[in-house]
Order: C-alpha cells, then structure tokens, then sequence
C-alpha cells in the first residue's frame, strides 16, 4: 500500500519509513513560524518556567501581520516586545510591520515555504501551504513547546481527495469553489467530517495559478480541516524553483495511497457563491443575496490577498467608482505586492475608484483592529469567515464572496453578480502570468 502525500512528509521528518494516518510521531519541522499576537503571551510563560533559549531559533520566523497598525497604546506595547523577545531569542528571521506582510503569504511568494516542507505555526491558516504542495499544521498556543523543545507529537491525519472536474465557468473564481464545498459540506451534501482530516485536491487543476491554490485553502481550513494539499503542477514548480531559498523535493500520493474517502465536484455547475452571515459554511449561489445593501467592503485576507486577488478586483474597478455608501478597504497579502501594485498601475485604478489601501498584513480580517462595522451596517469581503462580531458590531451582517464579487458589489452599494457588468478582461487575464 502506498502512502498519501502528507503521509510521506511526516514520515520524512519524523525518520520513519512508511509512517501511516493514525501513526503518532514526533516531526522535525522545516519551519516555525509564530505570529505577533502570541509572541508576549508564549515568552512570557516560557520565561517562566526558565526557559530563555529556543531550541533551534535558526528555523523560527516571527511575523507581524494581524496588528500593523497600531490602533491603540496596547498594540503598540505589543509590538515593542516583540521587537526585543525577536532579539532575546535570536530568530532566525523577524518579519516587523511593514516588512514581509502577511505569514500566510508572503513566504509561499518568496520562495521561503516549499514543495514537500513541513512546518508547525500558531494561526489556522497554516493550511494555505497546501497551495504549493506543503504542509503547515496549526498548533495554537501549544507552539511554545515546539520553541522550547524543537518539535511536538502529532497524529498523522487522515486524507479525504476530493476531485474537480472540468472548467469553472468565467468569472467564477477559485474562491467560490471553496465556499461551495463548505456549504455542500455543512449541508450534509458531501458527509465529510474533517476533524483530523487533510483535504488533497485532485482533478483538472492545471487551471489554478498559485493565487487560485491560495483561495482554494481558505474555505476547507475555517470547517476545520487539518491541512489542505494541491499536487504542485508544472508551473508552480517552475515559480518555486525561481524564488526557492533552499532545496526542495515534491512529494505526491501514490496511486494505491490509502484516502479515506473521495468525492467529486463539477466545476462547470458552479455559480458566483455568497456566504451569508453565521459562517463560512452558510454558502449559497449568489442569487439567494442580491440586492442586498451593503456599507462596507474589504478586499484580503490569507484567502484572497495574493496579487492575483488584486488583478481580478481592479479589473472591476478599473473605470468605475465605489459607491458613495460604501467604504473599501484593499489589504494587499506582501510588500511585494504594494510595489507591483504602484509599478503595474493597480493603485491608481484602486485610489481612482476611492477605495482605502491598507498596509500587508491581516487588515479588517483580525478582529477589525482597523476598518470595523457598526451595528446595522452590512459588510461583502473575501475574510475568513463571516461569524457574528468578527468585524466589530455583533449587530453588523458580514457576507462573503469572491474578489471580482465583492469588488462589483461595492461599486453599487449592493450585493451584485459580478456577470451582470462588463470587465477588463485584458487586465483579468494577467492573472495567468502574475507569478510566473
């Protein structure tokens, strides 16, 4: 029997041969990666107990991307000790505001997370290294004792495949699929139960660039997924070996790999999806939602903040103006999407439109530290999720949809399909080429 592809990452890193899901081992990570908001509440407790030296600080990465802006003196606090527990323990790579963007981003674009890795962090989003063929596993707070000890105990997951076929229709986009399989998950359509379980996606994805794996992590990972995997197609290992910091070896499953369930999912049925408040699991076509009025819209998050996320909402945007009762916020995923955004033109089209740029990083998504809802007010955006009170006001409606649905929404001051208005397919299509 062969093994699945996290089978075969776990087992590499614990040295162990044929390791199976079930299996409990100890893995050596490629990669820690620990974000702002834990960093005082970990040191702290590590101090406590004695202990001041990391145990392998050359492989840690600190990163500032939920709280950049410092909206308050305890934020700000914040960040001053993170800058000296960055210094006191030596790590290897510190990522301040302003410099790398968002943990779940910017180094899958950098070439600092790669094909076949394993790396334990604090933040769910983990997942989204299943874009290009990784592996981040989520530990929470319990990543102080993977800082204190160089490793933890894990059990390997299970994996379910789950195969898309044919061609999303135009101006569907990768994100809605992922708010399709939430909802067909959580209506009991799909009898998926995740707990514990990695989703491998498998099918016709030479279509998905490497923003589109990206989007395709989200969804999966907030119904509670272990780990998403995409297999790396040609290009992205092409764009991996461009920008690779380091060696790296693909893995995939074998064909006789062990999956403890597989479905299938026709693409070409797939309509514009909107998610309605409550959670990310609360998707329905986009039909059920329009012409709902909407005074908020932000453009983001680890789900849809990479550069071709910015491409598809500027090709709406492009011309056109938000509504005078909408406030936009556009949150870029890395520093090096900003400069690309000035050298290619989107921030013209972005400011032209009157929407609000923020800095990289986790933006409204994290609690709306900035750009929060009042009550009554309704907000569309690519975040996370859309539970009660993520944006502030527990009395706010939060929906979800895709970049091109959230960026023609706003420009309405409704819920809209994107297919009603006409778009810069020129600039759409340079997607295809953005990480190339």
């Amino acid at each position: 029997m062969g093994q699945t592809a996290i089978e075969k990452v776990l087992s590499r890193t614990s040295a162990l041969l044929n390791s199976k899901a079930g299996d409990i081992v100890y893995p050596i990570p490629d990669l820690i990666m620990i974000h702002d908001g834990v960093v005082q509440s970990s040191k702290v407790m590590l101090d406590r107990i004695g202990i001041h030296r990391l145990a392998t600080p050359e492989k840690v990465m600190m990163v500032s991307d939920h709280d950049v802006l410092y909206g308050s003196a305890k934020a700000a606090q914040r960040g001053s000790f993170n800058r000296l527990a960055a210094k006191d323990w030596q790590v290897g790579e510190f990522y301040d505001a302003g410099e790398g963007g968002h943990g779940h981003i910017f180094p899958i674009e950098q070439g600092k997370v790669l094909p076949g890795m394993f790396y334990f962090d604090n933040d769910t989003h983990a997942t989204n290294a299943g874009a290009i063929g990784a592996f981040g596993f989520r530990l929470g707070l319990e990543i102080s004792t993977v800082l204190a000890k160089g490793t933890t105990w894990i059990e390997i997951p299970k994996t379910i495949r789950i195969i898309l076929k044919g061609l999303l229709p135009a101006q569907v986009q990768a994100r809605d699929i992922g708010f399709y399989l939430a909802g067909q998950i959580k209506s009991g359509k799909l009898p998926i139960k995740l707990d514990n379980t990695v989703l491998e996606y498998a099918g016709d994805l030479d279509q998905f660039g490497l923003g589109a794996r990206v989007a395709l992590c989200s969804s999966p990972t907030e119904m509670r997924a272990a780990g998403i995997f995409i297999p790396p197609s040609p290009a992205i290992l092409s764009y991996c070996k461009t920008h690779a910091k380091k060696e790296f070896i693909p893995v995939f499953s074998d064909d006789d790999a062990n999956f403890e369930a597989q479905f299938s999912i026709d693409l070409s049925q797939i309509e514009p999806q909107i998610v309605l408040p409550g959670g990310v699991g609360n998707a329905v076509d986009i039909s059920t939602a329009i012409g709902t009025p909407i005074q908020h819209a932000f453009i983001g998050s680890c789900g849809s903040g990479m550069y071709d996320d910015l491409l598809h909402a500027a090709s709406v945007l492009k011309g056109r103006k938000v509504a005078s009762s909408v406030r936009l916020f556009i949150v870029p995923g890395s520093q090096q999407s900003i400069k690309r955004m000035v050298k290619d033109g989107l921030m013209e089209i972005f400011l032209d439109a009157g929407a609000m740029v923020l800095p990289p990083g986790c933006g409204p998504c994290n609690d709306a530290v900035v750009g929060p809802l009042a009550a009554g007010e309704a907000s569309i955006s690519t975040a996370t999720n859309s539970n009660q009170g993520r944006f502030g006001s527990r009395e706010a409606k939060l929906f979800l949809g895709s970049p091109l649905t959230v960026a023609a929404s706003a420009t309405v001051g409704q819920i809209i399909d994107v297919r009603s208005l006409s778009i810069d397919t020129q600039l759409n299509n340079q997607t295809e080429i953005a990480y190339v």
